[in-house]
């Protein structure tokens, strides 16, 4: 508490001089008023992190010192104590902004733990708005990095769509951003301050799914012990966001679809629904419509899903955007690694840039942060890079060694052969001949690379 400020208000000069014993001895700075007038004259001249004010001050009322604080937007914790006290004289010196309310008399010991309670709560609540204004941060849209034109279209439909209710469908392959821009929607939304509720359809087992999407009643099943809020319910008021939308068994489908026409929810076993006030966004990697197509998802449920659609660009199709990327995450690790001064050589930017990155952004990122484990620190070199980035082979966007083929050479293992051999050539070439890197590469065995090498009487 050294270097505390403190501040006590009462009209009875014995009361203040024992209360400034009390805080001096527990490491405050004290300073007393017998009048408003007075401590006003004071808090103009310096600022407090603690206000005791009594409720009664002969002529004037403490509530009235209050709600000058509050006008004043001062910082301070407040604690009001009174000879008179009463519930509803408590309620109301809360409601007007004062942290904590004792009544007189009390011991030294009672009014410094009502301070230490009042200051933790305060502590607490500072935390947490600033933990909450740090989510908005980090997940409003403009956190989002892309400066390519692809990126700001995403960025203007976030915009437009944040703040309605109807259920917005994200596209996009595995490592795009796809919970990211998920979480920017909510947090750009007039749902901020709720929940935003995330689950993984694939990666819950499919007969606890409908539980863990809808609840249940204790009973409903054997190890049903007791009632349990389902994700609906836990979202309500807030955003539940639905990955992997399209591994959602066809049979729970029925179920999501009613769910989200009817804004309620039916736990398992029970016999009424639930209403939920939820705002849903699903996303997938997988082509819905394909899926339709194939009978393996409900046509119905993928429009009711789609009202929105937010399409996700690979990051090979953003190529404006991967080193504004890896800036950015080389900034956010190098703080993580206690390497302030780490760089990027000229010739990792290049290596960078001509590799079509299929893990996207999240390949990216993992890239950037093994390169910052294996440097020194200071210059991430190309040594520091994955073999198949430093080279840029093995990229399925830069590996398309079958030109025209025949009509009359169609077959498929005579071609994979081709394709098997022009890749050993490849990578037998950028390292030089190096055969161990060669099978790192090509991601085989030293062995099975020494026998192919034979097979194909390949002399490198």
């Amino acid at each position: 508490m050294a270097n505390e400020n403190a501040l006590i208000l009462d009209d009875e000069i014995d009361v203040t001089h024992a209360l400034a014993a009390v805080f001096s001895e527990a490491g405050y700075t004290v300073s007393s008023a017998h009048n408003i007038s007075s401590a006003k004259a004071l808090l103009e001249k310096q600022p407090f992190d603690l206000i005791i004010t009594d409720l009664k001050l002969k002529d004037e009322d403490g509530l009235t010192f209050i709600k000058h604080l509050q006008a004043i937007k001062s910082q301070a914790v407040i604690v009001l104590m009174s000879a008179y006290g009463t519930a509803e004289h408590a309620l109301k010196a809360i409601k007007l902004g004062a942290h904590d309310f004792i009544s007189k008399p009390f011991s030294p010991e009672e009014i410094l733990f009502t301070v230490d309670k009042a200051k933790e709560r305060e502590r607490l609540k500072t935390e947490n708005r600033a933990l909450r204004t740090q989510l908005q941060k980090t997940y409003d849209f403009t956190a989002i990095i892309g400066k390519s034109a692809k990126m700001q279209e995403v960025f203007e439909k976030i915009k437009k769509v944040s703040d309605y209710k109807a259920t917005i469908l994200i596209e996009g392959e595995s490592g795009t951003g796809k919970e990211l821009v998920a979480r920017a929607l909510h947090y750009s939304s007039d749902r901020k301050d709720a929940k935003f509720v995330a689950v993984n359809c694939a990666a819950i087992p499919e007969n606890l799914l409908e539980s863990e999407l809808f609840g249940h009643k204790r009973g409903a099943f054997t190890d049903a012990t007791r009632d349990k809020k389902g994700l609906f319910e836990e979202a309500s008021g807030g955003t539940l966001f639905l990955d992997e939308i399209g591994e959602l068994p066809i049979h729970l489908q029925v179920k999501l679809l009613r769910a989200l026409q009817e804004s309620e929810v039916r736990p398992v076993g029970a016999n009424t629904a639930i209403k939920v006030d939820v705002r849903v966004i699903a996303a997938t990697l997988r082509n819905l419509l394909d899926d339709v197509q194939a009978g393996r998802f409900r046509e119905d449920l993928y429009y009711r899903l789609n009202v929105v659609n937010i399409t996700l660009p690979p990051l090979r199709e953003r190529l404006d955007d991967i080193l504004v990327l890896a800036e950015a995450l080389l900034q956010k690790h190098r703080s993580n690694f206690g390497m302030p001064e780490a760089r990027f050589a000229p010739e990792v930017l290049t290596a960078m840039t001509a590799y079509s990155w299929r893990g996207n952004v999240r390949e990216l990122e993992n890239c950037i942060e093994q390169a910052l484990i294996l440097s020194d620190g200071q210059v991430i070199k190309l040594e520091h890079l994955p073999l198949n980035i430093r080279y840029g082979i093995l990229d399925v966007e830069r590996t398309k060694v079958n030109p025209q083929v025949a009509a009359e050479n169609l077959s498929i293992p005579e071609a994979v052969r081709k394709m098997e051999r022009e890749l050993i050539t490849q990578a037998l070439t950028v390292t030089k001949g190096n055969r161990t890197q060669a099978a790192q590469l090509l991601e085989i065995s030293l062995k099975s690379l020494q026998n192919k090498i034979k097979d194909y009487g390949l002399d490198i």
